[in-house]
């Protein structure tokens, strides 16, 4: 391997590692993004950090305090471009510059306006700067945030537990523990990163589903639970309507002005007016919701994936057979919709226990 390709081969590992580490402020860091960072001299990391919570410390600052003296001269890799602006923390722009770093390589530029403009700052004052090194990888690992900065509607991740033959249930209704605890778990990391879960009214009645995140790392906000529900059939004794007060829960319906709404108003809940499904999703963006986890049965998954309002579709299959008169996740789509569902991109997969975990790309991050 010639020069060139070794360094480039070194570089990528080492942003690859500076990936890594900003996957430790999974949801911790919202509306920030997350972000890690390496500091490298002589062919050696000295320094590196990652962006633990929001309102702390950004990742280069981290990454130049852990290095200390060693930075001077050294090399910055960071997933996300240097913030120029004051926000909650001083610009890290004015971090690099007063450690003496030589060469920043960024993966991807920042898209807010308040922020961006770190590369052309850098520059000016002298510092070698890079861009573009693992770009997809960084956007993927934070595809809301960037949604969120052109997008009026959530960046939306549908979740299914399926069995072999992609049902989700041996009757007329949702399938609890069909998938395995690793699987549990790592639907509820899922959560952890979102910040809100939805679901239709009729898991909200077949399961009554608490809707929240347990068994892993709390999120610093819990995420709001959604429920669409066009008939406000959703009970007053559920467990989402009767923990409305602690967690934030909103009713997405098409009449908002009943006697029932005013129940569940009174009840905490919050109710969000909509004419339609994609009507709906543009009103929990308004509401300030820029990342929604959809999970439940097959009406809700037929309605999103038909109007093409996902963006990840992350499917867990489990080794069960639910035999010839289950309930299919797909039940109901239309053929254009199952024949979509055959293209679309995997971007990962992985071995959960004995389940298989796979992410599709429905929209481009």
């Amino acid at each position: 391997m010639n020069a060139p390709a070794r360094a480039a081969r070194e570089g990528e590992s080492l942003m690859r590692r500076a990936l890594q580490l900003a996957l430790e402020g999974w949801g911790q860091t919202a509306p920030n993004p997350m972000v890690g960072a390496v500091v490298v001299r002589d062919g050696h990391i000295v320094g590196e950090g990652y962006h633990a919570e929001f309102g702390e410390a950004h990742a280069e600052v981290v990454a130049l305090r852990a290095a200390g003296d060693r930075a001077r001269g050294a090399t910055l890799y960071v997933t996300l471009e240097p913030c120029r602006h004051h926000g909650k923390t001083p610009p890290c722009t004015d971090a690099i510059l007063a450690a003496g770093i030589r060469r920043v390589v960024m993966a991807v530029a920042d898209p807010t306006r308040q922020a961006a403009g770190g590369a052309a700052v850098l520059r000016e004052r002298g510092v070698e700067v890079e861009s573009g090194m693992l770009e997809a990888e960084a956007r993927e690992l934070n595809a809301p945030f960037f949604h969120a900065v052109a997008g009026d509607l959530p960046w939306t991740t549908l979740k299914l537990a399926v069995s072999i033959e992609t049902a989700i249930s041996s009757a007329r209704g949702t399938t609890t523990w069909l998938t395995s605890p690793e699987s549990r778990a790592a639907v509820h990391h899922l959560r952890s990163g979102h910040d809100a879960i939805a679901v239709g009214v009729g898991t909200v009645l077949a399961d009554d589903p608490k809707l929240t995140v347990r068994d892993v790392r709390p999120p610093r906000v819990p995420p709001t639970r959604v429920i669409f529900d066009r008939g406000l059939r959703t009970p007053l004794a559920s467990a989402v309507v009767a923990t409305a007060r602690e967690t934030p829960t909103l009713i997405v319906t098409a009449d908002a002005s009943t006697s029932r709404a005013a129940a569940l108003r009174a009840a905490g809940v919050q109710l969000i007016p909509a004419s339609d499904l994609r009507d709906g999703l543009r009103q929990l963006r308004t509401a300030g919701i820029r990342s929604l986890m959809v999970e439940g049965g097959a009406t809700i998954a037929g309605a999103v994936l038909a109007e093409k309002l996902a963006h990840r579709l992350v499917i867990f299959q489990a080794p069960v057979a639910l035999g010839p008169d289950a309930l299919h996740a797909f039940d109901g789509a239309l053929p254009s919709v199952l024949r979509d569902l055959e293209r679309y991109p995997v971007l990962d997969r992985k071995t959960l226990g004995p389940d298989v975990m796979t992410t599709y790309a429905l929209a481009e991050s």
